[in-house]
């Protein structure tokens, strides 16, 4: 019996193993993804400022924090 519950418990942390390699794997490509995500945004608020600059109309500069939803 005690042979038993002890492969079990062999089977039972072998799974866990699997599991936690599988969580890992799945949360280091996510942080890949968002530090991309986080360049992506930086390279595109770069590019809107600086178009923002060489136009001379008498548009508002874009200013995230001060957006608005269109449902408030």
């Amino acid at each position: 019996m005690p042979e038993e519950r002890i492969t079990e418990l062999e089977i039972k942390t072998a799974f866990l193993e699997d599991t936690i390699e599988s969580l890992n794997k799945v949360i280091t490509e996510q942080d890949q993804r968002i530090f991309r995500l986080e360049d992506s945004m930086k390279l595109l608020y770069a590019e809107l400022k600086e178009q923002q600059t060489r136009s001379n109309d008498d548009i508002q500069p874009f200013d995230p924090l001060n957006e608005v939803p269109p449902h408030y």
